[in-house]
């Protein structure tokens, strides 16, 4: 019994180990009071100079007479990834634990919080385009978007 005990307490540390890889960039879900916001829109800025520099390099592959199928498939993958980033940064970390929700009745702080909640949805609705295409006009529009977001977050905010 105690054998078995052990074997199932090193199995979930094993599964929780293996996950930790597939975590988002989250700092915590408990009140720790260490919070890095403008760490994360950084984060966020690198992700999509990342997909353009992407999408850029798939452009030029797909143009190229002799393709590279393989650093073409590595390149979408990025892209991809970091798009996936951004969308973990922004729920995870804004949305589950930042963006707190508001009584209506407190007109301008409720402004506030649906201004973020629209900044940050736009926010996901990019990205979740820059993973299918690569047209470089959803990277703007997003890097437009982190923008907004940024001046209307950290004016209701300490930064």
């Amino acid at each position: 019994m105690k054998s078995k005990s052990i074997v199932l307490s090193i199995m979930f540390t094993a599964i929780l180990f293996m996950t930790q890889g597939k975590s988002s960039y989250a700092h915590c879900e408990i009140p720790c009071g260490i919070y890095g916001d403008s760490l994360r829109i950084e984060q966020i800025e690198e992700h999509i100079r990342t997909i353009e520099k992407s999408m850029n390099q798939i452009t030029a592959l797909s143009e190229a007479g002799d393709k590279n199928y393989n650093q073409l498939v590595r390149w979408i993958t990025n892209k991809e990834d970091h798009a996936n980033k951004i969308q973990d940064i922004v729920s995870q970390y804004f949305l589950h634990q930042r963006i707190k929700p508001v009584d209506p009745s407190n007109e301008e702080a409720h402004e506030r919080y649906v201004t973020h909640l629209k900044l940050l949805h736009e926010m996901l609705v990019f990205a979740m385009k820059a993973k299918q295409t690569t047209d470089l006009t959803f990277v703007e529009k997003l890097q437009q978007t982190v923008d907004k977001f940024e001046d209307a977050y950290f004016h209701t905010h300490e930064h």
